[in-house]
């Protein structure tokens, strides 16, 4: 079986362990991805994000971290926030977005979830171009999977796009 798999689709609706949420600092819902997750997921995502804020991060959650949370009504039992690099923003975006995707693998492996989705973190409104995205998120994840083994079993990336899934199949290719 193959343990990359990237598909188009809403990743609102997959079935899988955990779905990973391109949110914002705020971790309060928003555009895109992150007003998906929340609106499909319902208030107890909402509420779980404030007690971290509350806890955790009364400044919000910094970028290239994550923070995990029930998946409310969503058909995956979790859901793993991290806040991507505003790319024309950020002093050191490729860093950044490689801290986001090894981040929420590490919070996968140490809830013992075994089947994730990712989003294209930050290649949204936050302008990251997405074919280095693509090459970040696929080195990464596959570099986890071979120095993890037993942990994460499935990554699903969730495109949003036919034309962004062949931008991330091109760069499987290449590796």
């Amino acid at each position: 079986m193959e343990k990359v798999e990237i598909i188009v689709g809403d990743i609102t609706t997959l079935k899988v362990d955990a779905i990973i949420n391109a949110a914002n600092s705020s971790l309060m819902g928003g555009g895109g991805v992150d007003g998906a997750i929340h609106n499909r997921g319902g208030p107890a995502i909402l509420q779980a994000c404030k007690e971290i804020r509350k806890e955790s991060y009364p400044q919000g959650l910094p970028v290239g971290k994550a923070v995990i949370t029930q998946g409310g009504e969503l058909l995956a039992t979790y859901v793993i926030h991290t806040v991507g690099p505003i790319y024309s923003n950020d002093p050191k975006p490729e860093a950044h977005l490689k801290n986001c995707y090894e981040n929420c693998l590490e919070l996968a492996k140490k809830n013992k979830i075994t089947s994730i989705a990712f989003p294209g973190i930050s290649t949204g409104v936050y302008g990251f171009p997405k074919e280095s995205a693509a090459t970040i998120a696929l080195t990464t994840i596959n570099s986890f999977l071979k120095n993890s083994p037993g942990s994460v079993e499935k990554v699903v990336l969730c495109a949003f796009s036919k034309k962004d899934q062949e931008i991330l199949q091109r760069a499987q290719n290449k590796l």
